[in-house]
Order: structure tokens, then sequence, then C-alpha cells
């Protein structure tokens, strides 16, 4: 077994589509997409220009970095596509969703609405079913995703949902700490470690 763990060379970003967002979320998309392009890391995300996504992406490709977008064809005009970057253009969100997570070989999570919340909860249904255990990062700025954190401690208290679920997520209050955490969580897996952390808060 190599002494290396697996590189991260691509994240894939979940996150709102909406211009009317907290500024603070907007420009912490920005800087996300600025880090992602300074440590060459390829940003893997829904395609378009608008709100936290096209923040992050229009970050990337100011600074020069790599970037991958997958826009579904009906929502070409709402999400407006951002073409200046590669694009693949799909059919469904379903091809979407399966071309993302194909190409990522991590996840961060940056506030949403109810598009960014069905993304990420299949993704972490997949990682219960044991589909992967790529790593899921969320970017929780003033508790933005403490009520989804406590709706999946109530699941755990009723016991529906494994305590141990709860370790396989991170939950990080900076966008400088997304990466580190990822790549931690990626040297634990390697050696076959527990993913240990504190409960989500």
């Amino acid at each position: 077994m190599s002494d290396h763990p697996p590189s991260l060379d691509s994240v894939c970003v979940y996150c709102g589509s909406s211009n009317a967002a907290d500024p603070r979320y907007l420009e912490a998309a920005g800087a996300f997409g600025r880090l992602l392009a300074r440590e060459d890391v390829r940003l893997v995300y829904g395609g378009g220009g608008v709100g936290l996504m096209g923040a992050c992406a229009r970050a990337v490709h100011a600074a020069g970095g790599r970037a991958l977008g997958v826009m579904p064809d009906f929502l070409r005009q709402s999400e407006i596509l951002f073409d200046e970057i590669e694009t693949i253009v799909v059919r469904t969100m379903h091809e979407r969703k399966m071309l993302m997570f194909d190409h990522a070989d991590a996840f961060a999570v940056l506030p949403g609405g109810i598009g960014t919340l069905e993304e990420v909860v299949e993704l972490m249904s997949w990682r219960r079913l044991g589909l992967h255990r790529k790593p899921i990062v969320f970017f929780n700025p003033g508790g933005f995703w403490e009520p989804l954190f406590e709706l999946m401690r109530h699941t755990v208290a009723q016991k529906l949902t494994p305590p141990a679920f709860l370790q396989v997520l991170r939950s990080v209050d900076s966008v400088e700490a997304i990466l580190p955490t990822m790549r931690a969580m990626l040297a634990e897996d390697a050696v076959q470690t527990p993913l240990i952390m504190p409960r989500l808060t």
C-alpha cells in the first residue's frame, strides 16, 4: 500500500444559484474559487453563472484555474450558462449529478437552497450505502447547516441512522479549511483508520 494518500485533483462544489443570497456567502464562494485556482484543484460544478456557483466559477476562471461545468439543457437560460469554461451540456438532472460525481475526488457543500439540499442528501445516501468514500465537507458559516445536522442527529437518536455515519462528514467555519480537511480525510481513509470527528455542531 502506498504511503501517499489519494490526490485531490478535482472538487465538486454544491451551492446556491441565487444572486439574492447573503453577500457574505457570495464573497466566500469567490474566495473558495480563488483558493482552488491557487492550489491547482479543478472546480466541478453545475455550470451556471449566477449565485454562489457563478461567483465560485468566475473566481476560478479569473485566477487562471481549471473548471468543468455540467449543465442540463433545460436550465441554460435560468441558470445562465457560464460558457467561458469547459462545459458539458446534458439532458437530465440525473446525468448532471452523475457526471459531477464521477469527475470529483471530494465534495464541498456551500450554502444553498432546495437544489443543493437534494444533491447533498443523495450524496450522503450513496455514502451510507457504501457506494463511495469521497470526502464531504460542509462550509457552515454562522451555523447555516445546523438545521440539517440537527435532523441527522434526530435520525440517529431514533435509531434510523447509525451513529457512526455522523463521523464521515466534516463541518468547517472558513473556506480556507475546506481543502486541508478534505486532504486529511483522504489520508485517514488511505490508511484505513476510522474517521474521527467531533459531533456536528
